[in-house]
């Protein structure tokens, strides 16, 4: 039961790890990989203090996550197929990135308005 509770505090700051592929667009010519270093802000979670509630929008923002990135998975998958005309391994292939390109957008504001929320309701509190 320990081992789980250490692994639930550093999975999200190993994300961070994310953010060495940015160095890819530093020594290539592919650009679109420095989007990566947008990662690097999930080290912080290796220092902050976690607690029931931050546990809590972290599960929440997982769940907003995964169910959008589906959705945009099938979504754009099916608009390739039947509305471009792609083969369908195209077609999954640009479904499959959408989606991941989504569940991560979802994920980061979702973490942030869960943060900016709980911290506004700190300083709005009347006790």
């Amino acid at each position: 039961m320990k081992n789980c509770i250490k692994v639930r505090r550093t999975l999200p700051g190993l994300m961070g790890l994310l953010s060495f592929l940015g160095l890819i667009g530093i020594f290539t010519e592919e650009r679109s990989f420095l989007a990566f270093f947008c990662f690097a802000m999930d080290f912080s979670y290796f220092f902050l203090k976690t607690d029931e509630m931050s546990e809590a929008y972290m599960d929440r923002a997982a769940s907003n996550a995964f169910y959008c990135g589906m959705i945009a998975t099938a979504v754009v998958s099916l608009i390739c197929f039947f509305a471009a005309g792609l083969p369908g391994h195209r077609s999954l292939l640009y479904g499959f990135a959408a989606g991941w390109g989504v569940s991560a957008a979802v994920h980061g504001f979702s973490i942030g308005f869960y943060q900016l929320r709980e911290s506004w309701g700190l300083d709005h509190d009347h006790e």
